[in-house]
């Protein structure tokens, strides 16, 4: 059970959790386009590295509570509210919904219909009157609580004004680091060179398809490797929503943190890390997490007290109206197609 005495008068739970890789010293972190590797030096001197960023670990965590790789939810967690829109003139069977999402419920798959205009009605919303805060909370946890939990961006809405941030974040750093480099080389077999080719391979060719390519590799070590996990509890009251729907909020986050640690974390090819101390509450002081099983009740039991809050019908189905936006570099290729076969 959760201690819901220990979290009364604390803004968040700060938890932590000491990892190490489940073989050997070496592994992978995240990296960044035209960055690489998020590598820094703390004012003590000691080197530093990003190995899961705050985006990757929201991700992973809504992950946790999919039926698979979505865009449903799992069926331990029926009830729970969300928005789902299969997506016509794409194929029967493209549906998406707010779990997963990158922009969750403000999606243009989930706002460009007739939703938006309910949606805007039930918070309330005005762009050019003060906004109603209490109403569009409730809102959006009527139709999706994980967008509360994880954040949300309404930009589709007249003036963008709709707007939460992550009420729970993560992300996994390594102190001490040390740069392991190594490399290696993608083989061709029959044509080292590269000359042979199929005849569909365009004109300037495609770099790295064929023949030998030789390439570095960069891992590296540490002396320590620790994830965090901030439970914003302070913004989680602000909303302003009953207590059951607050029990709700942060036995919701704990289980997907705890899902998430207790899981398989290969985080990429050559990052299979495993937890090597409990996750410890670091504030409040002595607030203990359960395990998974006895979060999951809690969850439970929470969705059937948050019943008269969520929208009637829990899976709010959409149809949303698509087309192929034609690029400037298609347009071109069939206009030059058109003019050859004239």
């Amino acid at each position: 059970m959760i201690e819901w005495t220990k979290l009364e008068n604390t803004p968040r739970i700060l938890l932590e959790a000491e990892l190490v890789p489940a073989q050997g010293d070496r592994f992978q972190p995240t990296g960044f386009a035209d960055l690489g590797a998020a590598q820094y030096t703390r004012p003590d001197g000691k080197e530093m590295l990003l190995v899961e960023s705050a985006q990757s670990v929201a991700n992973r965590l809504e992950k946790t509570c999919l039926d698979g790789d979505g865009p449903d939810l799992a069926a331990e967690l029926k009830g729970l509210p969300y928005v789902a829109a299969t997506l016509s003139g794409a194929g029967d069977s493209l549906r998406t919904s707010s779990l997963t999402e990158a922009h969750r419920i403000g999606s243009p798959y989930f706002l460009y219909n007739e939703f938006k205009v309910r949606l805007a009605k039930e918070m309330k919303y005005d762009a050019k009157r003060p906004l109603d805060w209490k109403a569009i909370y409730a809102t959006l946890f009527k139709y999706d609580p994980n967008s509360l939990l994880h954040g949300v961006f309404l930009s589709l809405l007249d003036g963008g004004r709709v707007r939460a941030p992550r009420a729970v974040t993560g992300f996994i750093e390594a102190e001490d680091v040390r740069k392991a480099i190594s490399g290696g080389v993608k083989n061709s077999p029959i044509d080292p060179t590269g000359e042979l080719q199929a005849i569909e391979t365009p004109a300037k060719g495609e770099k790295g398809v064929y023949s030998n390519v030789p390439y570095s590799r960069i891992e590296y070590t540490a002396g320590k490797l620790r994830a965090y996990f901030n439970i914003d509890l302070a913004l989680i009251r602000g909303y302003g929503l009953p207590a059951e729907a607050y029990r709700l909020l942060v036995g919701l986050a704990l289980l997907k943190i705890r899902r998430f640690v207790d899981g398989h974390l290969r985080l990429r090819t050559a990052c299979d890390l495993r937890l090597v101390t409990d996750l410890e509450a670091t504030a409040p002081a002595g607030f203990v997490i359960s395990d998974e099983a006895v979060l999951l009740r809690g969850v439970q039991k929470a969705i059937g007290e948050c019943k008269a809050l969520f929208a009637e019908v829990p899976v709010t189905e959409l149809i949303t109206p698509v087309k192929i936006a034609k690029t400037e570099k298609r347009k071109k290729g069939e206009d030059e197609t058109s003019g050859e076969n004239v």
